[in-house]
């Protein structure tokens, strides 16, 4: 499996063909720490020199300051040569009290509050708002964002997806498609088990699985990767590095589904690192190789905050791993032993 910048894959059963590599804007939003403009934009930049052309983006990536970034760089760039996706699910609005308002949990991000919403009106809603934060009057696809229990009780997960069925918010996602306004519709979250709800209550195009497969992780490849290959719809691997913990390595500090990593999550790292000097292998170069691996992903995000690492995490998919390296990890329990991986 060789795959370059420019290889693209088809999502779904649309006539959409995507890039396997793109750009994850979520650090945009300030993720874990402030980014000065200057910086948010020479990363864009880099991205855009280095032959990126999917970006992906969210009214939730500080509270719609990664909307704001990435629109203000890519209005400038003619139109048919990207492609965008954003998410809906969120409308914000002015807070009661704007003097002791918090961002909270992002580093910066812009003074807005969140309200949840996935009715037919909230869609269109946070639709229209999307399209004038990113000073673009078209996206390429939405996504209906993080209706699981990272951000909701089960019983609002209940609720909201029967706001999304019965109050009109798929249907609202399916009038735009049709109209031709967006040209594939994906559900994007972080917990298997909701994945797995939302896949069986609604039809879409493509998923963004955002922690459950990857180098570290494969806990969903019987069921929820199963389920998208079985059903044709694309998979966007959302969070290739964990939220951290494969670029950065284990130690004081290292993240993991954004927040502290775990011991268990720890040790299993180290046991990946031990793999990867064993055969001279670079361990965020394998976590971006592996999971394109998989037949039903179209497309890997990774985020990044500086124009060195878009220019690293582009240089790791012309890196040759040799196939003992695979079977190691998986001889060591470190991979799940029916997991697809690279071929030169």
């Amino acid at each position: 499996m060789t795959v370059t910048i420019s290889t693209r894959r088809r999502v779904g059963r649309t006539a959409l063909e995507l890039p396997v590599f793109g750009f994850g804007a979520a650090h945009l939003g300030e993720l874990y720490a402030r980014l000065d403009e200057a910086e948010s934009q020479a990363t864009l930049a880099a991205a855009w020199d280095a032959g990126v052309r999917f970006y992906d983006t969210a009214p939730w990536y500080g509270r719609g300051l990664s909307e704001h970034r990435l629109g203000g760089f890519l209005r400038t760039r003619p139109r048919n040569e990207f492609i965008v996706n954003t998410k809906v699910g969120r409308i914000l609005h002015r807070p009661d009290d704007p003097a002791t308002f918090s961002t909270a949990p992002w580093a910066g991000g812009l003074p807005f509050e969140v309200e949840f919403n996935y009715t037919h009106d909230g869609v269109m809603r946070a639709y229209e708002q999307v399209l004038q934060r990113l000073a673009l009057n078209t996206v390429d696809t939405l996504v209906i964002h993080d209706l699981d229990t990272m951000f909701h009780t089960p019983e609002l997960v209940t609720g909201y997806l029967k706001e999304l069925t019965d109050g009109g918010g798929l249907k609202a996602l399916q009038e735009l498609k049709a109209a031709g306004d967006i040209k594939a519709i994906g559900v994007g979250n972080n917990v298997p088990g909701n994945l797995d709800e939302m896949l069986s209550a609604i039809d879409v195009d493509f998923a963004i699985v955002a922690m459950p497969y990857t180098l570290l992780d494969q806990g969903v490849l019987d069921t929820s990767m199963q389920r998208c290959l079985d059903r044709g719809i694309s998979v966007i691997i959302g969070a290739p590095f964990a939220s951290g913990i494969l670029v950065t390595g284990s130690g004081a500090g290292a993240m993991y589904a954004y927040g502290k990593a775990p011991p268990e999550v720890q040790a299993k790292v180290r046991g990946i690192e031990a793999v990867c000097a064993a055969h001279n292998v670079s361990m965020p170069v394998a976590a971006l190789q592996f999971p394109l691996a998989h037949p039903a992903v179209v497309s890997v995000i990774p985020g990044a905050a500086k124009a060195s690492e878009v220019q690293a995490n582009v240089a790791a998919l012309a890196v040759q791993i040799p196939a003992a390296f695979w079977s190691d990890l998986k001889a060591q329990g470190l991979l799940a032993a029916n997991a697809p991986v690279p071929t030169n």
